[in-house]
């Protein structure tokens, strides 16, 4: 069966994206077209980027980067939930990509954003890095606005039309991450 990572973006001590990574995380388990896992950058803690080559010659030597790219590497597909911080994306969330080459590559990625403007800038930066990992970004997403969509900028209460915006999202990166399977297998 198709397995879907959900990766929580954000390491920020009272984060908005822990209530964002669960609400995603109870709406897909509710579907039976993959199988759906939370993967929280806390649980890695890793460092700034340490390896002495880069991730594209696949040649890692920390213990902290083969666990990371042995779970990456178990997923067919992700959705990416990020905070928006200085107009992109949250530090943590960049470098945990960039440890990695071969284990994002032919997979699908989509998008669940929160900030003031719906964290689109963040998606826009990392819609750019999935393109050189090698990776299909879906059209649809989600983009929660700290005003509607939190209540008092830190209580998660999302509108309907968000859940109707994560259902598009999931089931496009559900497709796309079946369609590139043989990819992944050659």
């Amino acid at each position: 069966m198709t397995r879907i990572g959900i990766i929580l973006g954000s390491t920020r001590p009272g984060r908005n994206g822990e209530a964002v990574a669960r609400w995603v995380l109870e709406i897909a388990k509710q579907r039976s077209d993959a199988e759906y896992e939370l993967i929280d950058l806390l649980d890695y803690q890793l460092p700034h980027l340490d390896e002495a080559y880069p991730p594209s010659m696949g040649q890692y030597s920390q213990p902290h980067t083969l666990r990371w790219a042995e779970t990456i590497a178990s997923y067919d597909g992700f959705i990416i939930v990020t905070p928006e911080y200085n107009h992109s994306t949250s530090g943590a969330l960049k470098n945990a990509i960039d440890f990695l080459y071969a284990e994002w590559n032919n997979k699908a990625v989509g998008f669940v954003s929160y900030g003031s403007v719906g964290g689109a800038r963040a998606v826009e930066h990392l819609r750019l890095i999935s393109g050189e990992l090698q990776m299909a970004d879906v059209r649809s997403q989600v983009a929660l606005s700290l005003f509607t969509d939190f209540e008092n900028f830190s209580t998660f209460k999302p509108n309907q039309f968000q859940q109707d915006a994560l259902t598009t999202t999931l089931d496009q990166v559900v497709a796309w991450s079946a369609a590139l399977a043989p990819l992944r297998k050659g």
